[in-house]
């Protein structure tokens, strides 16, 4: 016997209609009807008797209704409970360079969330959720690193990733014409410098290794001049102004996207935690990551279906 069932009784019973229950309930007919005959055999009695132009409560099913209104008024009563607790308690959450511009109201009514100060590389964010450090993250991760730490991903945001040129043309530009930097720096650059070294193996674009930290800031758009080609942007450029003599020029065939998940521990159980992950995450979309010609590198958790499906904390 579920909760739901318990809801269903209620509904047909104060509308004494199938049709119009399963209307209320966004249910199926079949489907509601199957549920009741479930909840019957699941009680022993027969709630309510019905033909193909009536359906009445059964003096068995009239004794159970109040008693069933109660009962779900108090699970309700619960469930708002248990919110209040969970909305009291502190959740942390790490992120590299990106949070949803929404994400404080998103969260404010299931957990006091307290964005960390230390903004570091999605590895690095990454395991500090796996120690206990963090209780939730906004990286880029593979689904090995998921694996191998024990996390849960979902998407939370994806950037579409554009080059940048010289000069004034603003037009598309293939991916394989474009100049993808790798950097020495691996330690801090590790997600970035997998991805980057995946795209060019996918699609010919030319890699070039760096040493002058030259994937962000002034010294990568020195990069654009000198090297007189496309060069694509990282995600920590997404937001960056470029200068007078440098345009943006949408990256095709195939458009390339960089996503941002939100990571947690697969064994975590504090309703704070978890209702914060359903929050953040309700309704998001897929970002365009899934069209036909949308590129993630292989191991990118969200390439390929359902982008929650690498994680849904209500099941144990």
């Amino acid at each position: 016997m579920e909760l739901r069932q318990l809801r269903y009784f209620v509904a047909v019973a104060e509308e004494l209609n199938f049709g119009r229950a399963a209307e209320r309930l966004l249910i199926a007919g079949p489907s509601l009807s199957q549920q009741i005959k479930s909840l019957e055999r699941d009680l022993g009695v027969r709630l309510f008797d019905r033909d193909r132009r009536s359906v009445a409560l059964t003096p068995a099913g009239a004794a159970l209704l109040p008693r069933t209104r109660d009962l779900l008024a108090r699970a309700d009563d619960l469930r708002n409970r248990a919110a209040r607790i969970a909305g009291s308690e502190p959740v942390r959450l790490g992120y590299v360079n990106w949070l949803p511009a929404d994400l404080t109201a998103r969260a404010s009514s299931v957990a006091r969330l307290h964005i960390d100060a230390w903004v570091a590389p999605s590895h690095a964010q990454a395991a500090r959720v796996a120690d206990g450090s963090l209780d939730l993250a906004v990286c880029w991760i593979r689904t090995d690193d998921l694996e191998k730490r024990g996390l849960s991903a979902r998407l939370i945001g994806a950037d579409r990733l554009y080059a940048v040129s010289a000069g004034q043309d603003t037009g598309e530009v293939r991916a394989q014409d474009t100049v993808v930097l790798l950097d020495d720096d691996a330690t801090t650059w590790v997600s970035w410098n997998d991805y980057a070294e995946r795209l060019a193996a996918d699609t010919g674009a030319p890699a070039v290794r760096i040493a002058d930290g030259g994937i962000t800031g002034p010294v990568f758009f020195d990069q654009v001049r000198r090297r007189g080609r496309p060069i694509l942007n990282s995600p920590k450029g997404q937001t960056t102004s470029l200068p007078p003599d440098l345009v943006a020029r949408p990256v095709v065939e195939p458009k390339v996207y960089w996503t941002w998940s939100l990571v947690w521990r697969r064994e975590e159980l504090r309703p704070a935690v978890l209702s914060t992950v359903d929050a953040l995450t309700e309704g998001v979309g897929d970002f365009g990551v899934h069209a036909p010609d949308a590129w993630l590198p292989d191991g990118d958790p969200h390439k390929h279906g359902d982008p929650h499906k690498h994680g849904d904390p209500r099941k144990r």
